[in-house]
């Protein structure tokens, strides 16, 4: 299903979004136009107007396929029950929102084709650089044109980005104590569209996520799968979009990586 054509009419239905309902936005929004959503979540008016775009024209592109967008899922979540038993479009209109509310990279758009909970096609545009990932099941992984294979980032110390935000404190902590000292830390970007270029780029090594809704990591997950890295729930099941109640997730640019955190964090979990 995921043939050149469509991605080369997903892309510019994307760029589209990206030009028209972004970036005009960018360093320029008023307080009137930043919304929270809850504690350390915010929701702008170029998130708005860039899901309303791709709304209308993905519906249009696959007139047979619902669209889950995570601003109408805010309104009404029982829109992500469609995920279960059919075709849906899933699309984060503005990935990194707080960074974008904030003026600065990265932010992104991302967009997944999913049957009854299983993955079929993953892009990811960067708004600010023009980077276009995308991936098929089964069929690669692939940036700017040019397929891509991971690759680890070869320090002796592993680069782990491990988000802590949505951690209880204890378990912070257990990380900080016990994980930490195996990995060179570096800080998360904030925006699932870089996290994941970034496991197959060899800027990082190894990624935490504990939230894992399906706009964020639907299209990333696949697009490192693709790319011959391993990103599954640390128990070793695959990711599905219809889990979406679910949490937990080790992306990584090898299986060997993987496995050494999934093991350490097995440990930690049984204690």
């Amino acid at each position: 299903m995921i043939t050149p054509a469509l991605t080369t009419a997903v892309e510019a239905i994307m760029r589209e979004a990206s030009e028209q309902a972004i970036l005009p936005h960018y360093q320029s929004l008023t307080t009137a136009q930043i919304d929270a959503k809850a504690p350390d979540d915010v929701v702008t008016v170029a998130d708005r107007k860039s899901e309303e775009l791709l709304t209308d024209r993905l519906s249009k592109l696959l007139p047979e396929a619902a669209v889950v967008g995570e601003e109408a899922t805010f309104a009404d979540g029982g829109v992500l029950d469609q995920l279960k038993d059919r075709l849906c479009w899933i699309v984060d209109p503005l990935d990194g929102t707080n960074n974008f509310a904030a003026g600065k990279p990265p932010f992104g758009v991302l967009v997944t084709l999913a049957d009854k909970g299983e993955t079929l096609g993953g892009w990811i545009l960067d708004c600010l650089t023009g980077r276009f990932c995308h991936a098929g099941l089964g069929s690669g992984a692939w940036i700017d044109g040019e397929r891509v294979a991971a690759k680890p980032s070869g320090e002796t110390r592993p680069v782990a980005a491990i988000s802590l935000i949505f951690l209880e404190e204890s378990r912070r902590a257990q990380i900080r104590e016990h994980i930490a000292p195996h990995y060179r830390l570096v800080d998360i970007p904030r925006c699932a569209a870089e996290q994941y270029p970034r496991l197959v780029l060899g800027t990082n090594d190894v990624s935490v996520f504990e939230r894992t809704l399906p706009w964020d990591h639907a299209a990333g997950a696949l697009f490192l799968n693709e790319a011959g890295g391993h990103c599954v729930r640390p128990d070793g099941s695959a990711y599905r979009v219809d889990e979406f109640e679910r949490r937990g997730m080790i992306g990584a640019s090898s299986a060997a990586l993987f496995d050494d955190l999934a093991e350490r964090l097995a440990v930690l979990g049984s204690q």
